[in-house]
């Protein structure tokens, strides 16, 4: 299933994408992350509650980047299991300036299977571009506090 979105972020690209590299942040404004760990250069574990319609649970996984080229694009890779299921994809991410601001696009190649796979692709990709919202919405304001504390 495909999944892509595009987000404006405001922070210049540079800024954006250095936050996208720091764990902490990353554990803050992912929906649902209890722990995100850097394991080794471009490597992490993570643990994520989540939940889409009735289907709830706990997932481990390995998530890694590649094709890292700051401040403009990089590619993520990851792969949780747990009990209602396995998720598993990558995704492009690029930015680009706009004016002040930074706009994010993402395309995510994602394979779900399991109890989850049981909802239906629909629910999956509207649960998934939710939780991306959300996710977006909290690191724009992570962004721009830092922003306003570094002035």
């Amino acid at each position: 299933m495909i999944i892509e979105g595009t987000h404006s972020i405001a922070a210049a690209p540079a800024h954006v994408f250095d936050r996208l590299m720091e764990p902490a942040v990353l554990q803050q404004a992912i929906p649902g992350c209890d722990k995100l760990e850097k394991t080794g250069e471009d490597e992490y574990v993570a643990h994520l509650k989540l939940g889409i319609g009735s289907i709830k649970g706990s997932y481990s996984g390995k998530v890694s980047l590649s094709d890292r080229q700051p401040p403009h694009k990089f590619t993520l890779h990851m792969e949780g299991k747990g009990g209602p299921g396995f998720v598993k994809g990558t995704s492009a991410i690029e930015l680009t300036a706009d004016g002040r601001a930074t706009k994010l696009h993402y395309s995510a190649n994602v394979q779900v299977g399991g109890l989850i796979a049981a909802v239906g692709s629909r629910m999956i990709e509207a649960a998934a571009k939710k939780l991306a919202g959300e996710f977006f919405h909290k690191f724009g304001a992570i962004v721009a506090d830092a922003g306003k504390q570094a002035r």
